[in-house]
């Protein structure tokens, strides 16, 4: 081959790699002016009527105002969210399938458990943070502590008989009162549930003793008088429950358990899927009535992009990574 040919053998592939570059630019482009063109499905890797569940049914509505498709949630519950969210990371990456992550699904479970399904980080693609949420430290009325300082002082005196009720084994909800333990040197017996729903007529009619549930969970209830609150688990205050102290606040120095949700798509979902889904998000959730709709139930709406949404699943993976270990929190 001589020096003209192996040139006019090397334009034309040039020529041919350009040509498979437009068309598939191309085709991303008309995928992204189609999508959506069928119903969006969100998967809540908990039960009906939780937090996480909430919050997709309130997302969820407003994707569907925006992009004019149906926007369905399904609820794929176990194993502290692993089998939801599992099932999301297996889906086709075509943005038809989404997850309501938590920091449970996110963060706490790469350290809790000691097998995991799927890469938190590597097996999805970020597409916007949802909300903070704090949890509520909530009683039946009937209990007899109304303050930090007498739950502490109840559990010590009868070391471990005092029970905690949680949405199920590594969510925020348990890692809260592994936490509150691990800080206040008390023993408690860990009554684990199939999600909040399953636990709250156990926690109403005095069957466990305590909780530290989700806010917009449990506000309802409070406000409704079948439960009370003790304590919020965030570094301030929240603007459903201004008169509720903090734990710390309370004396537990250094006690911030606060509870976090997002939407992600399985890895590989094309970029300008993603950022279509996630500029839709944060533009509802800015929106005057989103805000309010979310505080009122005691949860900050967020909003991020992408990137600002990876980051921080990546920072709250180490920060609980510490906390497991250090309350030596286990799966049941």
């Amino acid at each position: 081959m001589n020096v003209t040919q192996f040139a006019r053998k090397r334009s034309s592939q040039s020529l041919r790699n350009a040509l498979a570059a437009l068309a598939a630019a191309t085709l991303a482009a008309s995928a992204l002016a189609q999508y959506p063109n069928k119903p969006i499905k969100i998967v809540v890797p908990f039960t009906a009527g939780g937090t996480t569940d909430i919050l997709a049914r309130a997302v969820g509505g407003e994707i569907q105002k925006a992009l004019g498709q149906p926007v369905v949630i399904e609820n794929r519950a176990g194993a502290g969210g692993n089998i939801g969210a599992d099932a999301v990371a297996k889906s086709p990456a075509d943005g038809y399938t989404l997850l309501m992550g938590t920091v449970g699904t996110h963060a706490i479970n790469v350290t809790l458990y000691p097998k995991m399904p799927y890469d938190a980080v590597k097996d999805f693609a970020p597409v916007s943070l949802v909300a903070g949420v704090p949890n509520v430290l909530v009683a039946a009325p009937s209990f007899a502590p109304n303050t930090v300082k007498e739950v502490i002082d109840q559990a010590k005196k009868d070391a471990g008989k005092m029970t905690f009720a949680s949405s199920g084994s590594g969510t925020s909800i348990h890692l809260s009162a592994e936490l509150f333990k691990m800080l206040t040197k008390t023993e408690m017996t860990h009554v684990p549930y199939k999600g909040s729903a399953a636990a709250l007529p156990d926690l109403m009619s005095g069957q466990v003793n305590i909780m530290f549930d989700n806010a917009p969970t449990v506000v309802p209830h409070i406000r409704g008088g079948k439960l009370k609150a003790i304590a919020v688990t965030s570094n301030k205050r929240s603007p459903a429950l201004p008169n509720v102290p903090t734990i710390a606040e309370a004396g537990v120095e250094g006690f911030d358990a606060s509870s976090w949700f997002g939407v992600l798509a399985p890895a590989g979902t094309p970029k300008d899927i993603v950022d279509k889904l996630s500029q839709t998000i944060a533009k509802a959730l800015q929106t005057p009535e989103m805000k309010e709709r979310l505080s009122s139930q005691g949860a900050d709406a967020v909003g991020s992009t992408p990137e600002q949404f990876s980051a921080h699943i990546k920072s709250e993976i180490e920060k609980w990574a510490k906390v497991v270990k250090a309350s030596g929190a286990k799966v049941d």
